[in-house]
């Protein structure tokens, strides 16, 4: 098995712990660290897989910029936890329902790619960049 493979793995795990601190956290201000900590392993996902312009925007955009926010907010109002979470039990169901689909299409990917249906990867030139592909894209005629 290759290290970036492993690395996937490793750093996948770590996302999907994180994930699930932001959902079960009391604390809103450790949901939204917890959220922090889990962008920077998407963006690692992303450095994995040769996305370094994604993986940099996330970083900027999502932690640099709307989480900053979003923990201003949540520091700065009082919020009653105790009222949100009244409703949690009537919406269990739904949730559950969701949340069982949602896994079965995981499932049904990483199956696929268990079984030989992964894609092909894409030759590319030594001097390969895909930002500066992004931009060559977005900012020329030439296509």
């Amino acid at each position: 098995m290759a290290i970036s493979t492993i690395l996937f793995y490793i750093f996948s795990g770590v996302l999907l712990i994180a994930a699930t601190g932001v959902i079960t956290a009391r604390n809103p201000v450790h949901a939204a660290l917890f959220l922090v900590f889990a962008f920077f392993n998407s963006a690692i996902l992303w450095l994995l897989m040769e996305a370094e312009f994604l993986a940099i925007v996330l970083m900027l955009v999502y932690v640099g910029a709307v989480m900053v926010l979003f923990l201003f907010v949540v520091m700065m109002l009082d919020i009653h936890i105790e009222q949100l979470r009244e409703g949690f039990w009537k919406n269990l169901p739904l949730a559950i329902v969701v949340g069982g689909i949602m896994m079965a299409e995981m499932v049904a990917v990483l199956a696929g790619r268990t079984f030989g249906v992964a894609p092909a990867p894409v030759p590319r030139p030594a001097d390969y960049s895909n930002t500066k592909e992004l931009g060559r894209l977005l900012y020329t005629d030439y296509v």
